[in-house]
């Protein structure tokens, strides 16, 4: 059996793990520079207020119906999944993450379902404060909608029948993991409305209106898995990062510098696995209004996971990417040609200082960023002010992660 653990309203639920003034209050967390709604809590829910509302919207709202933001704390809830995580690794045969908030685990057959997933339940809600919903089925599909249904239950906790004709009956086609928003009015107008008609509809009939994919996805509603397993733990094939500006950004100064702290960033996601990159595509996106995508290519001299090397080769080419006159709302980089730093390589018979003590070097920066807080040591190439910086003006504490901003008991 698979099952699936989702923390409820996960954003939500963990900024009312430290703030306990939040619990039963409509709260929603907005997306990046505090744009829109991209969680809410059952509260919020119940005002009708759809998800993806911009937030100047809704703030006239603050006073009048008590409504409560807070800007993405994305530091919180990456430690928060990775809490619970740990706890599913200790209790669970296999734990597959397939997102922040979710995971799939896998039980030995002849477990207790109701009464594992009751105990896991209560365990992540005890240690973390995150409630989740839980449920176990044969394939992934099933377990995603056992799932959704735990969710609503006063346990949390649901078990898909051996025959669960009577729960897909029940369930709109539109609902099932893995149907756009397209696929339903394709999929209605051959008279498939729910999760049973698309699981006794014919395959030759899915593959000419969704493909092997929707295939796949009726086979699962049979109970037959035919997933391909993915290791989220996996090296990436590519790393990348990057960020909407908190303010339009007009100076090629600002656009290097925001190129610059993103470089930064996926570097540091290089190491952590342990990877080196062979080059880097660097993009600029201009402002609404000024439709323009604008794009470089940088090979590195040599492997590299040195944040230095990496703007070095990359400040001559950020030229090509600015228009004197326009704005810009967004930059990014992507590394490619990643390779183990372990592994044999031809090298550079110039080079000056081995990658072994360029690796010690931001080694040592990384753990003085990890133990003071990220971006305490950082280059002189990043900027100082950072105008462009994304806005989180209702951003909370990083009490499990930053020292400084540890909860304080008066």
């Amino acid at each position: 059996m698979i099952g699936l653990v989702d923390g409820n309203n996960f954003y939500v639920s963990c900024e009312r793990v430290f703030d306990r003034r939040l619990v039963g209050k409509p709260v929603a967390v907005l997306s990046n520079n505090d744009g829109c709604c991209v969680a809410m809590s059952n509260e919020f829910k119940a005002l009708g207020i759809p998800r993806g509302t911009p937030y100047f919207q809704l703030r006239d709202r603050e006073r009048t119906d008590g409504l409560i933001f807070r800007s993405s704390n994305y530091e919180l809830y990456g430690d928060m999944s990775r809490r619970i995580v740990s706890i599913l690794r200790e209790d669970a045969a296999k734990v597959e993450q397939y997102s922040i908030d979710e995971a799939f685990i896998e039980v030995p057959d002849g477990t207790d379902y109701l009464k594992f997933g009751s105990e896991l339940r209560k365990k992540i809600l005890r240690w973390v404060g995150i409630p989740c919903g839980v449920g176990f089925a044969p394939t992934r599909t099933l377990a995603k909608i056992a799932n959704h249904i735990g969710k609503k239950r006063p346990g949390g906790v649901f078990v898909m029948p051996d025959d669960p004709t009577e729960v897909l009956s029940t369930l709109p086609v539109g609902e099932v993991w893995g149907i756009g928003r397209r696929l339903p009015v394709k999929l209605r107008a051959e008279r498939i409305a729910s999760a049973l008609d698309l699981r006794n509809a014919a395959d030759d009939l899915l593959r000419r209106v969704g493909g092997i994919t929707l295939v796949r996805t009726a086979t699962e509603l049979r109970g037959i898995p035919c997933g391909e397993e993915r290791d989220y733990d996996a090296d990436p094939d590519s790393v990348s990062c990057s960020r909407s500006f908190g303010e339009p950004v007009r100076t090629l100064e600002a656009l290097s510098e925001s190129v610059a702290s993103f470089t930064a960033q996926a570097a540091v996601k290089l190491r952590r696995h342990g990877m080196l990159a062979s080059g880097c595509n660097v993009y600029a996106q201009l402002a609404t209004g000024e439709k323009g995508f604008y794009e470089v290519t940088v090979a590195f001299p040599s492997p590299t996971d040195a944040t230095n090397e990496m703007l070095s080769a990359l400040r001559p080419a950020l030229s090509a990417l600015f228009l004197p006159g326009c704005s810009y709302r967004k930059s990014g980089v992507v590394f490619f040609g990643l390779e183990k730093s372990g592994t044999a390589r031809q090298l550079d018979l110039f080079e000056d200082v081995g990658v072994s003590e360029r690796s010690s070097l931001y080694q040592a920066i990384d753990a003085l960023n990890a133990r003071f807080g990220s971006g305490r040591v950082f280059s002189a190439a990043e900027g100082i002010a950072k105008p462009w910086k994304m806005k989180r003006s209702l951003l909370s504490r990083r009490p499990t992660t930053v020292w400084s901003e540890l909860l304080t008991v008066r």
